[in-house]
């Protein structure tokens, strides 16, 4: 029983772990600026 309960708190801090590495370890200077080619195309007219 207890190895069970050891393998799924290393399973949930794995789970953590890939989570917090995909949001945070990005680029240094956050996202790119969009351009204005970028903007005007999300606009409807």
């Amino acid at each position: 029983m207890l190895l069970l309960l050891l393998e799924a708190l290393f399973a949930g801090l794995l789970f953590v772990g890939i989570i917090w590495w995909t949001m945070f370890s990005g680029r240094q200077g956050g996202e790119l600026p969009r351009t204005d080619e970028a903007d005007q195309s999300d606009r409807k007219p």
